[in-house]
């Protein structure tokens, strides 16, 4: 904690002057739970990255935004780039609507978007943490150590099952429960989540790969509208 201090030569004597009152950190679930205004979110970004231990190399890019209620995320919607397939998710409640991807070739004529219930984020490339939930973010303090502007630490994906909306709603099977996360969130001076790395093991076709997710997130408390496709381009058939 940096403090102000005026030196004083003055006749051989030293004055110090009044060091000012210190403004207590923020806490950041405080300051988060500050900005759950229906109508209002956060945008963010994730740069994806893969290695096998001698290769590294760029798996996904994604951008979309959280939509707030007074808890913590109602909506969100995500635009996701790997170089060879561009997919969009779009979140509201308990609906999610696919587009892109593997389903291009997969749904009938005229549609564009696939129906579900649940929601089919985070997958195996995608940001397993969401600093948006204050149950999950209340976890990764407690679980890190914090210092400066930053917070450290790790955890399981069996733990953010108990406590994260966003694992729950993908669905993820009991066998990946021991996947350790190690984590860095970077903490603007208001107090609210600024970056999000994340570091964690995947096991694919019988080898051991680690994936890196870097996330950016702005604008926390602006407004942000997320709909539902228009009805005509929605379907809940695949051929």
């Amino acid at each position: 904690m940096k403090k102000m201090i005026t030196l004083v030569v003055a006749c051989g004597v030293l004055l110090v002057g009044a060091v000012p009152a210190q403004a207590a950190p923020k806490d950041p679930v405080t300051a988060l739970k500050a900005k759950l205004t229906p109508g209002h979110g956060v945008r963010f970004t994730d740069t994806v990255t893969w290695s096998d231990g001698t290769d590294e190399q760029g798996a996904r890019d994604s951008k979309g935004a959280f939509q707030f209620d007074k808890k913590g995320v109602a909506a969100f919607d995500i635009s996701m780039d790997s170089g060879y397939s561009q997919e969009r998710v779009i979140s509201i409640g308990k609906t999610g609507y696919y587009s892109g991807g593997a389903l291009t070739g997969l749904l009938p004529k005229g549609k564009t978007w696939f129906k579900a219930k649940g929601g089919a984020i985070p997958d195996s490339w995608a940001q397993f943490l969401n600093p948006a939930e204050p149950r999950t973010l209340a976890a990764l303090i407690k679980n890190g150590k914090s210092k400066g502007g930053s917070v450290t630490g790790s955890i399981t994906l069996k733990e953010l099952k108990t406590v994260s909306a966003w694992i729950a709603a993908a669905g993820i099977g009991k066998e990946h429960d021991g996947i350790k996360i190690s984590y860095t969130l970077t903490l603007s001076s208001a107090g609210l989540v600024s970056r999000a790395q994340s570091t964690y093991a995947l096991a694919e076709d019988g080898e051991l790969n680690m994936v890196t997710v870097d996330s950016r997130y702005t604008g926390w408390g602006g407004k942000v509208s997320i709909k539902a496709p228009d009805p005509a381009t929605v379907t809940t058939e695949l051929r």
